[in-house]
């Protein structure tokens, strides 16, 4: 994951190690939370954990459908749905696109 990152300053390589860092131990409280009793009221949430950030992502929904009477094949994806769709597609950013501050 951390090798799309690009490091060639010293910057650049001291936020790729210190995103290095962040392993299975900040996931599991967020996880064991949310197996718990005390996430009952819990349901349906993007959660995302960034060392000792918690971030609430907002809900997936539809921007955009198209309809085909005879059903899709690969070829009129091709054809029809990517044409139509694309102009949607959201952007896809690296976190260091997104985040203006590394990791606390």
């Amino acid at each position: 994951m951390t090798s799309s990152i690009p490091a060639e300053t010293p910057e650049q390589k001291a936020r790729v190690e210190k995103i290095m860092r962040m392993g299975p131990e900040k996931n599991a409280p967020l996880a064991v939370f949310l197996a718990s009793d005390a996430a009952k009221e819990v349901n349906g949430q993007i959660f995302g954990p960034r060392m000792n950030e918690l971030f609430l992502f907002s809900q997936n929904r539809p921007i955009r459908g198209i309809h085909s009477s005879e059903g899709w094949t690969p070829e009129s994806l091709a054809e029809h749905a990517l044409p139509a769709l694309k102009s949607f597609f959201v952007p896809l950013e690296r976190s260091g696109e997104v985040f203006s501050w590394d990791p606390l």
